[in-house]
C-alpha cells in the first residue's frame, strides 16, 4: 500500500511540473564550435530524458556482458547446491526408512555436488551408522570436527562411537573436551559426570554437577539428591582417615536429604561412635518418620553402646512407636526383646509381624524365638522351612541386583543412586497343600516338611504314597506307632508314581526317633531324588476342622548339592 501512495506521488509531481512547463513556453539556443541549435524548452528537456534513458539501458548491456561468465557461473552453482539439498533430504528419508543402500548413495550424491557442507557430513555419518560402516561414521564424524559449527555435533559421534567399541577412556577424553569447549552442552557434563561417579571420583563429580547447575543443565531437586549421594559416598569412603570431616559431609547430605537412609544411617552412626547419641537419635528419628529402615533402627538402638539390653530394647520401643505397625519397627522390637529374654514382648511383636506379612526375617525371628525361648527344635525347623518358601524382604536393587547393603553406584552400569530399597522380583509358583496348612498353623510341628520344590516336579496326585486309613485322625496327631510301620514296610525297590520316582527313608531302630527326625535322602551326583516325610502335629495343635480333610503326606525334592534341614 505505501509504496502504491509513493508511486501516484512521483506520477503527480512529474505531471505537475509536465504541465508548469508547457504554460510557461520560451526558447533554448544552444551555440557550440561554430553550431547554434535553436528549441524549446520542453523539447530540450525531452531529448535530454530520452539521453538518460539510452544510457542508462548502455550500462546494463555492457554490464550484463562483462558478468555474464560470473552470473552464469553463479547460475550452475545455485542449480548444483539445489540438487545438493534435495539428495541430502531423500537421504534424510532414506535414513529414517532404514534403507541403507538409497541413504547411502544419496550421501555420496550430496557430498559429490556440495562438498564438506555440514548437513552432508551429518546424512554421510549416519547413512554409515546404518550400513554398520564404523570406520566411515568415524571419518565423517571426526570431519566435523574441523568446523566450529559442527564440532559439537562430530564430538558427540566420536563419543557414541567410542562407547560402542568399549573404549571408556578415549569416551571420557571426548567428553571431557566438549565440556570445556561448550560447557553448555548437555550431554558432554553429563557423561563426564557419569564417568566420574564410575571410577568413584567423588571430588571431581561433585565439581561437574556445580557446573551443570551453574548452566542450568539439571533441575535444583536433583543436584540436592545427586550431591547428597555424592557427599555421603565420600563420607563412606573416608570415614576411616577422618571421622571428623565424615561426620559433616554425612551432617550435610542428610540436610539435603532427609529421607535419604544412607547419609542418616552413617551419619548417625558415627556420631554415635563420637558419643554424641542425642544427635545421632535426632537425626535417625527425622529419617525415620519419612522412610523406616533396618538399618536406622540398628543404629537408633546402639546409640549408646554400653547401655543394658533393656535400654536397648526401650529404645526400640520409642522408636516403633513413631512408625506404628510398621514391619521393620516390630522387628526392631522383637530382636531387642529377643536380646534382653523378654520373650512375651518378642512374641507379641514376631506375631504381629507374621499377621501382617510373614517374610523370611519373620519367618527366621520366629525359628530364632522357638528355639532360644523354648528350645523347640520342630517348632524352630518348621519355621526355618517356611523361611525358604515365604516373600522376599526388601532388598537394596539396581539393574537388576539385590544386596543387602547400599551402594552409591550401580555394580552393573555405574550410574549414581541406582540402588533403591524395595522387594525384589519374587518367582511365582502354585502353593503346595502343606504350605497351605502350614499358613493356617503357623505354631505347628512340621518339622519333617522338606523345602519346597518346583512344581514340575511334584505329582498332581498322591494316592500311591499313603492308605486313606493311615492319615491322621481331625483332631488327634499321628501317632509314631503308625509312621514307624509305613517306614518299617519291606520294599526292596523304590516305588514309582507317574510323575517322580520315590524313594523310601531308610529303616530306623527307634521309632519315637524316626517319626519325629526322618533321616532325608542321600544326595545323588547324577541326579536329584525325592523323599517321602509323613507330616505330624504338636500335641496341643487341634488341628482343622473334621469336616476338612488333612494332607498326610508331602513329597519334596532335594537337590544333590543343597542341604536339607
Amino acid at each position: 500500500m505505501v509504496r502504491v501512495l509513493i508511486y501516484l506521488v512521483l506520477v503527480g509531481v512529474f505531471a505537475f511540473g509536465a504541465v508548469w512547463v508547457v504554460d510557461r513556453p520560451g526558447e533554448l539556443v544552444l551555440t557550440w564550435q561554430g553550431y547554434r541549435v535553436e528549441t524549446s524548452v520542453a523539447v530540450a528537456l525531452a531529448f535530454v530524458a530520452a539521453l538518460v534513458c539510452a544510457t542508462v539501458v548502455l550500462w546494463n548491456v555492457m554490464r550484463w556482458i562483462l558478468a555474464g561468465p560470473e552470473a552464469f557461473a553463479l547460475f550452475r552453482r545455485n542449480q548444483r547446491r539445489a540438487k545438493g539439498y534435495k539428495a541430502i533430504a531423500r537421504g534424510v528419508v532414506a535414513v529414517g526408512t532404514g534403507d541403507a543402500r538409497q541413504a547411502g548413495r544419496e550421501a555420496s550424491e550430496a557430498r559429490r555436488l556440495l562438498g564438506k557442507e555440514p548437513l552432508t557430513l551429518v546424512l554421510a555419518a549416519q547413512a554409515a551408522q546404518l550400513a554398520g560402516d564404523r570406520t566411515g561414521a568415524e571419518a565423517a564424524f571426526r570431519a566435523m570436527t574441523d568446523s566450529p559449527e559442527t564440532r559439537s555435533l562430530g564430538l558427540r559421534g566420536l563419543f557414541v562411537e567410542a562407547e560402542r567399541r568399549g573404549d571408556r577412556a578415549g569416551a571420557k577424553a571426548l567428553a571431557e573436551e566438549a565440556a570445556r569447549q561448550s560447557p553448555e552442552t548437555p550431554w558432554a557434563g553429563q557423561a563426564l559426570f557419569d564417568f566420574q561417579c564410575a571410577e568413584r571420583d567423588w571430588g571431581g563429580a561433585l565439581s561437574t554437577l556445580e557446573r551443570l547447575s551453574a548452566n542450568r543443565l539439571m533441575d535444583k531437586a536433583e543436584v540436592k539428591r545427586r550431591r547428597a549421594v555424592l557427599l555421603t559416598a565420600q563420607a563412606t569412603d573416608g570415614a576411616a582417615a577422618d571421622p571428623a570431616l565424615a561426620v559433616k559431609r554425612a551432617r550435610e547430605a542428610h540436610g539435603l536429604a532427609p529421607d535419604f537412609v544412607p547419609a542418616a544411617a552413617l551419619a548417625g552412626r558415627l556420631l554415635a561412635e563420637q558419643g554424641d547419641a542425642r544427635k545421632a537419635s535426632k537425626i535417625v528419628e527425622a529419617t525415620w518418620a519419612k522412610a523406616p529402615h533396618p538399618d536406622l533402627a540398628e543404629v537408633y538402638v546402639h546409640a549408646k553402646p554400653g547401655d543394658p539390653a533393656l535400654a536397648k530394647l526401650k529404645r526400640a520401643k520409642t522408636l516403633a512407636e513413631r512408625s506404628g505397625d510398621d514391619p521393620e519397627g516390630l522387628l526392631a522390637v522383637a530382636r531387642a526383646a529377643i536380646a534382653a529374654r523378654e520373650f512375651e514382648t518378642a512374641r507379641a511383636a514376631a506375631d504381629k509381624l507374621i499377621s501382617i506379612r510373614p517374610t523370611a526375617r519373620a519367618c527366621l525371628l520366629m525359628a530364632e524365638l522357638e528355639d532360644i525361648e523354648n528350645g523347640d527344635t520342630g517348632s524352630a525347623r518348621q519355621w526355618l522351612a517356611r523361611a525358604l518358601r515365604a516373600a522376599r524382604d526388601p532388598a537394596w536393587v539396581a539393574d537388576g541386583v539385590a544386596s543387602d547393603t547400599w551402594a552409591p553406584v550401580s555394580p552393573v552400569t555405574g550410574r549414581l543412586d541406582a540402588f533403591v530399597w524395595k522387594v525384589p522380583v519374587e518367582e511365582t509358583r502354585p502353593k503346595l497343600a502343606a504350605d497351605a496348612w502350614l499358613d493356617q498353623r503357623p505354631g505347628a510341628d512340621a518339622s519333617m516338611i522338606a523345602p519346597s520344590a518346583p512344581s514340575s516336579v511334584l505329582p498332581r496326585k498322591m494316592p500311591e504314597l499313603m492308605d486313606p486309613a493311615d492319615a491322621p485322625p481331625a483332631a488327634q496327631a499321628v501317632s509314631p506307632k503308625s509312621v514307624v510301620s509305613k517306614v518299617d514296610a519291606p520294599k526292596t525297590e523304590p516305588a514309582k508314581t507317574g510323575l517322580v520316582e520315590v524313594v523310601p527313608p531308610p529303616k530306623t531302630e527307634t521309632p519315637a526317633v524316626a517319626a519325629a527326625l526322618p533321616t532325608p535322602p542321600k544326595p545323588m551326583a547324577a541326579k536329584p531324588t525325592a523323599a517321602v516325610f509323613p507330616l505330624t502335629r504338636a500335641p496341643d495343635d487341634p488341628g482343622p476342622a473334621a469336616a476338612e480333610p488333612v494332607d498326610a503326606v508331602a513329597t519334596k525334592r532335594f537337590p544333590a548339592d543343597r542341604p536339607s534341614f
